[in-house]
């Protein structure tokens, strides 16, 4: 069995350390330095070739970069920042302290650090700071030989080759044509001639996640980024995209499991940044919970006229819970996805209620059978009654609370599924105890 890079550093076997490195993807790589210690780590690194350890730090997030290059000697950390990507070296930058920017813009080369500094201008969360000022962008006046002779003299110094930018002038937009379309031309045709003018773009200050997401809809490999006055600034890729995506999700599952999104890798995180990531949304839910220790004080007398009505109350709680939990998750990534907005709240609330009201006939009989065989037939209806208006309820508030909190522009994964289960909890139980009284006249 072929032994981990965790085992081979452990026993300083450098030379099969070496030859693992060799054999392995630069993001597998970075995956297995973060489960090493900080020494091993750095072992480890020192085993890479320069221009595959480029590779790798490039795989890593900010928090590890910013751990490697604190203990790199100078050179050697002047070295790889002037090396990196622009918008690889604006991400590590925009999440680290004064002084670290400070030491990587001094070590920059002037051009680099304009780039750098160019990005780190962008609002945080723009597409602007996380986009590659590197695009190769050709004249409208611009054959489309001139224009291939130009990719070729850019192409080593250029994000990517496959999508170029038409600008007049005054570097304004004025269209973009791929690789495939400058190969297939008439070399003494004009570019603008072959620009498609109808390609999506994005301004600098528009949501990162938006404009990756535009990319995605629209299944583009390279999306150009203009200023306020429609010049072209850069280009936002689809591996940078993808990385968004993958980040936004990322935060989007945490917030609907009660907690504050992580900013890197599992294992980076000590034990009390990860709990503390968790106890802030765990304090709001019980403070929350409170309610349905009131909503059973409120209902005391009942459940002491008809004990029996107690032992359903985890039964519709969690069916509740549950109803809402996956309504408002469907509702938060259709949000995502673009499929609904927030002016649609009225069209989902009616559909999820729809849906909720077949969940809950469906699980209603299922509990009208249980309840017949655990206690009586009218508490069994009770309770089957109840599952039934409890299902539509909670798809109902599930579906709906995430669109109205993007229409007052709050994050509706902050909406999570444990908020909502934990409204629905105590509302179901009004729900319960008012059927209760209803069929049993209490």
């Amino acid at each position: 069995m072929t032994e981990d890079l965790q085992d081979l550093i452990e026993e300083r076997d450098v030379r099969a350390a070496a030859q693992w490195l060799a054999d392995h993807a630069p993001h597998e790589i970075a995956d297995e330095l973060t489960r090493l210690r900080a020494v091993d780590s750095a072992l480890a690194w020192r085993l890479l070739p320069k221009g595959r350890a480029l590779e790798v730090f490039e795989e890593l997030d900010s928090t590890q970069q910013q751990e490697l290059l604190g203990g790199m000697r100078d050179h050697l950390f002047a070295e790889l920042v002037e090396n990196m990507d622009p918008d690889d070296r604006a991400r590590l930058l925009g999440e680290a302290p004064a002084g670290f920017v400070q030491k990587v813009l001094a070590g920059l080369s002037p051009r680099e650090r304009r780039m750098t500094a160019e990005l780190l201008g962008y609002p945080a969360g723009s597409v602007g700071r996380v986009m590659s000022p590197e695009i190769i962008s050709v004249h409208d006046t611009t054959t489309v030989g001139q224009a291939l002779a130009r990719l070729r003299a850019r192409a080593e110094h250029a994000e990517t080759i496959d999508l170029v930018a038409v600008v007049d002038a005054s570097r304004a937009y004025r269209g973009t044509v791929a690789l495939k379309q400058l190969v297939l031309a008439d070399p003494d045709q004009a570019v603008i001639d072959i620009a498609d003018d109808d390609h999506p773009i994005a301004h600098v200050d528009d949501e990162a996640e938006a404009s990756a997401r535009l990319l995605q809809e629209y299944n583009l490999t390279g999306l150009v980024i203009v200023d306020r006055e429609d010049r072209v600034v850069g280009i936002l890729t689809v591996d940078d995209a993808l990385e968004i995506i993958e980040q936004a999700d990322s935060e989007d599952i945490a917030r609907q499991a009660g907690a504050l999104p992580s900013a890197g890798h599992y294992f980076s995180s000590s034990v009390w940044q990860l709990a503390g990531l968790r106890v802030v949304w765990l304090f709001i839910l019980i403070v929350a919970a409170a309610l349905t220790v009131s909503v059973l004080q409120i209902f005391e007398d009942s459940l002491e006229e008809v004990t029996a009505l107690a032992l359903f109350i985890p039964l519709l709680v969690g069916t509740g819970g549950n109803v809402g939990a996956q309504a408002a998750t469907a509702a938060v990534r259709a949000l995502a996805l673009g499929e609904v907005r927030p002016s649609d709240v009225l069209r989902v609330a009616w559909r999820e209620c729809r849906v909720g009201l077949l969940l809950g006939m469906t699980l209603g009989i299922v509990a009208l059978g249980i309840g017949s065989i655990v206690v009586d037939f009218p508490v069994a209806t009770v309770v089957g009654i109840s599952v039934v208006l409890i299902c539509a309820w909670a798809a109902t508030v599930g579906a709906s609370m995430p669109l109205l909190a993007r229409a007052i522009r709050i994050d509706p994964a902050v909406i999570s599924a444990p908020m909502v289960t934990t409204l629905v909890d105590a509302t179901g139980l009004i729900i319960y105890f008012l059927v209760a009284g209803a069929v049993l006249g209490l």
